[in-house]
């Protein structure tokens, strides 16, 4: 099929990791296919490095690249935004009117910030001490807070799960404890961690090495207890506590910085659409990445509904699977790539130390070095820092499949 008509033999609707990287996935196995990537916006944001941004280790700067530069070579960028994907007539609809048909359909559009869940919070970001290190205009602020406070109280807050990064938001805070504990005032510090999860981490095996710094820092721990609203000239969040029989309260607590993680959830056009699961997002067979029921359409990345984290790593394994799994469809051949639902977490809990949790379905281990994955090492920090952003930009996004060789069916 030629892509005359807006007709494409597969159409990405989402133009960041996870869509980038699955492009060039397939121009690597297939470059005769008629690509077009939908992406709205004219600059892609290298995301894990936010946390680091955030604790002024890293120049924001060097996070964004514009999207144009990225796009592989034989795929069409469509800047434009998708408002309907209507699987039966194989059909996406765009926000000036325009529809675009497909053989294949790729969704990985990402998430969105649900800012607007927690009263009072788009008012005072950027402000009065309220930051947020899942945004890129805001990580630089995050900094700033951290690195003026001398005394008072610091509450970093963990929305219910799913969310991008689960171990962001206690990164935040051990970054900012570390550099508090350098400057000889963490002692002047309270530091709390409001969860509305139930444990630390959702991986057991990491759990002891990261109560190690939980302590060493003197963080408290704050679960089941969800931010619902902030009032920032007042310098108060408000929480909402719930106990083991489900009966909640709330409580008011003061603060002098409050590093928020906004509650997530996929884009209104999946949410709306035929393709998503109950949960709103992208359903899948947890392995194939395939939808089960329109045999044509796939999904990786933040959106897509398997059960795995939600990381840039789980990107770099996944795009070679769906690759490899919707060039096998379009030739009427059975499935063979397998995803094992890896995701990895670089839990940055001093300056200069990495906890590297790497893990797929279930909580399994999937450790990629042969060293004790629950140990702190300054090599993972190395890794994080320095390697990470090459390998996303360098081999990642341009099809090259580091460490990433699809499991068989």
């Amino acid at each position: 099929m030629t892509n005359k008509q807006n007709q494409w033999d597969v159409i990405i609707v989402g133009g960041g990791a996870a869509g980038i990287a699955c492009c060039a996935s397939l121009l690597k196995r297939r470059p005769d296919l008629a690509i077009a990537i939908v992406e709205p916006s004219d600059r892609h944001y290298y995301q894990p490095a936010f946390t680091l941004v955030g604790a002024g280790s890293f120049e924001p700067a060097a996070t964004c690249r514009s999207t144009a530069s990225l796009i592989p070579d034989g795929a069409k960028w469509v800047r434009s935004r998708v408002t309907v994907m209507d699987p039966a007539q194989q059909r996406v609809g765009l926000d000036d009117g325009q529809s675009l048909y497909y053989r294949a359909l790729v969704v990985a559009p990402g998430l969105e910030l649900n800012l607007g869940a927690i009263e009072g919070l788009e008012a005072t970001l950027g402000s009065n001490g309220v930051s947020s290190n899942y945004l890129f205009e805001l990580a630089p602020y995050t900094w700033e807070c951290v690195s003026q406070l001398r005394q008072g109280r610091a509450l970093f807050t963990q929305p219910p799960m799913p969310i991008k990064c689960a171990g962001a938001p206690q990164k935040a805070m051990y970054l900012s404890c570390h550099h508090w504990e350098q400057r000889g005032c963490l002692k002047d510090v309270d530091v709390q961690f409001h969860n509305a999860g139930g444990v630390l981490f959702g991986v057991a095996d990491f759990v002891p090495p990261l109560m190690e710094y939980v302590k060493r820092y003197q963080a408290h721990l704050n679960f089941n207890s969800q931010l619902v609203a902030v009032d920032g000239g007042a310098r108060q969040a408000l929480f909402r506590d719930t106990d083991t029989e489900g009966a909640s309260h709330d409580r008011y607590e003061d603060f002098d910085f409050l590093h928020v993680v906004p509650p997530q959830r996929a884009p209104r056009f999946v949410r709306d659409s035929e393709l998503a699961n109950d949960a709103g997002w992208v359903a899948v067979d947890e392995a194939t990445l395939q939808h089960p029921r329109f045999d044509n359409v796939f999904s990786l990345g933040d959106a897509c509904g398997a059960s795995n984290a939600k990381t840039a790593a789980a990107v770099r394994k996944q795009a070679p699977v769906v690759a490899e799994n919707l060039i096998a469809m379009l030739a009427d051949k059975p499935l063979t790539a397998r995803y094992e639902g890896y995701g990895a977490c670089p839990l940055t809990v001093e300056k200069g130390k990495v906890v590297l949790a790497e893990f797929g379905y279930q909580g399994v281990l999937q450790p990629s070095f042969p060293l004790n994955p629950t140990v702190a090492r300054k090599s993972m920090w190395w890794l994080k820092a320095k390697a990470m952003p090459r390998i996303y930009f360098d081999l990642m996004l341009k099809g090259h499949e580091w460490l990433a060789k699809p499991a068989r069916l």
